[in-house]
């Protein structure tokens, strides 16, 4: 069956939450297939069966599909070159094997661990790096079928060229060239009979037709290896493009076990999923120009592959924060009232106007988890210290705004519209009236009703959402401390 066009893959381990990094090759992969009208497909490899996690598959379900990489092909919905999940294909690796040794590219291994071992302290107590020493490399096939007649536990080895250069090319790396002599013969298929990683994973993607190859550069040290088996083979090399790693500062990676936050972590301290894709496409990726905030189908015509760069990304909370903020800012505000509602819910359970709270709070929220600290002061005003009326920028000091809560106090208990556009009138009346600096009154009065210094509104907005009877406690209370001192 000949599959054509560029056809790319996401292949994860399922083996718990989805790392930042891995959701940025399966984006790239994503890209890397719509920019050029191919498909990306999705295989599970899960041959590794002590590190799967119960649940694990189900988190890339549902985290590729929150964030729009729908796979075109896998193993929910199957397709021509199935199945997609690993351990369903254990029964053809062997034979793949088996013509590997047929043409003098393999061949069996009869050491067993115990050798191994010994080989292993002598390489190390002479300086040299582990490697296999090519003891079964030569062996006749006569005494090779005498050993396997006899029952002996082998493994299958591939047989590297001990002299020469192998080369590949990357398309972010360019040409690199290895001397063969460094290459180890790696394990194709282990003493039970299944096959590594790295030969499964050749085998796999010829025969899904996997045209682009899109992985972590840690795999750049087995990439001539893959060559030769796909050499070896007689099939044809996919493009290869080798990404940079997603690093927590200039020396250490993400790690879950450091604390290092999981797309999953992301998305529940309020960061948004589209911003969240939108900021991992740029860790490590310049488009062209110099625009930063793109929906998926935006990215898909941006996308070249040539402005991934070499050099580590270093994962930068501030940056998200902000392109979180900007898709905060860009949403209709039913929308964001939607969004920001349970987390408003968490500090406020009094009966307020959860909209004037959302119009209040959208233009200075970056992320969700800082809702409910920052409406603290609604359902109860929290203890403060009178140094907060103090502020160099308003003029203010504890004595004027004594004098401001004052002349405030009584315009406010005689107003009747006690909207923000009604408690602006008045307040501005007395502005006005005194002929005074606006921050001479409404700092005062924001301070009194809410007893913070940084707030999501203005007095005015948090007069008019606690309510002319609350506000107005409030104002006598910072009346009252203001005086006692």
């Amino acid at each position: 069956m000949k599959l054509e066009g560029v056809r790319t893959r996401f292949a994860p381990s399922p083996t718990g939450y989805m790392h930042v990094g891995n959701l940025r090759t399966a984006l790239y992969a994503f890209l890397t297939a719509k920019s050029q009208g191919g498909k990306f497909l999705l295989r599970i490899e899960d041959t590794d069966q002590e590190r799967y996690v119960e649940g694990a598959v189900d988190i890339i379900y549902n985290t590729l599909r929150e964030t729009g990489l729908v796979w075109d092909e896998g193993p929910d919905i199957g397709g021509p070159v199935g199945p997609y999940i690993q351990s369903e294909r254990m029964g053809m690796f062997k034979d793949y094997a088996l013509q590997l040794v047929e043409k003098g590219a393999a061949y069996y291994c009869f050491c067993d661990k115990d050798r191994l071992e010994e080989v292993r302290v002598l390489q190390k107590a002479s300086g040299q790096s582990p490697h296999y020493d090519g003891h079964c490399r030569d062996l006749s096939k006569e005494e090779v079928q005498a050993r396997l007649d006899a029952g002996e536990p082998y493994v299958i080895r591939q047989k590297m060229p001990k002299t020469g250069t192998t080369t590949f090319h990357d398309e972010i790396f360019g040409d690199i060239t290895v001397e063969n002599e460094t290459l180890d013969d790696q394990i194709l298929i282990k003493a039970d009979g299944m096959p590594t990683y790295n030969f499964a994973n050749v085998v796999d993607d010829h025969l899904m037709g996997i045209t682009h190859v899109i992985r972590g550069n840690e795999y750049l040290s087995s990439t001539p290896k893959y060559n030769l088996l796909y050499q070896a083979f007689d099939w044809e090399i996919p493009v290869y493009i080798h990404c940079p790693p997603v690093m927590k500062d200039s020396t250490h990676k993400l790690s879950k076990r450091n604390g290092d936050a999981s797309y999953e972590d992301l998305i529940a301290q309020g960061y948004l999923k589209d911003a969240v894709l939108n900021y991992i496409a740029l860790l490590g990726w310049s488009p062209k120009g110099d625009r930063e905030i793109f929906t998926l189908p935006e990215l898909i015509e941006e996308w070249d592959p040539a402005g991934i760069s070499k050099s580590p990304a270093i994962f930068d909370t501030q940056k998200l924060r902000y392109i979180n903020g900007e898709y905060i800012k860009a949403m209709p505000l039913e929308q964001f009232h939607e969004i920001a509602l349970p987390w408003v819910r968490k500090a406020v359970q009094s009966e307020v106007d959860t909209m004037l709270i959302a119009q209040m709070l959208q233009p200075r929220t970056e992320v969700l988890c800082e809702i409910p600290e920052q409406l603290a002061f609604i359902d109860a005003l929290p203890d403060y210290d009178n140094a907060l009326y103090v502020h160099k920028k308003m003029k203010t000091n504890e004595e004027n705004s004594l004098e401001s809560l004052k002349a405030v106090l009584p315009v406010l208990e005689a107003l009747d519209d006690y909207s923000v556009e009604g408690v602006h009138a008045a307040l501005f009346g007395v502005i006005e009236q005194l002929g005074v600096k606006n921050g001479l009154i409404l700092w005062p009065v924001r301070v009194a009703v809410s007893g913070k210094q940084f707030t999501p509104g203005g007095g005015v907005e948090i007069c008019a959402l606690l309510g002319k009877e609350e506000s107005l406690r409030r104002i006598r209370k910072g009346i009252e401390k203001l005086t006692k001192n």
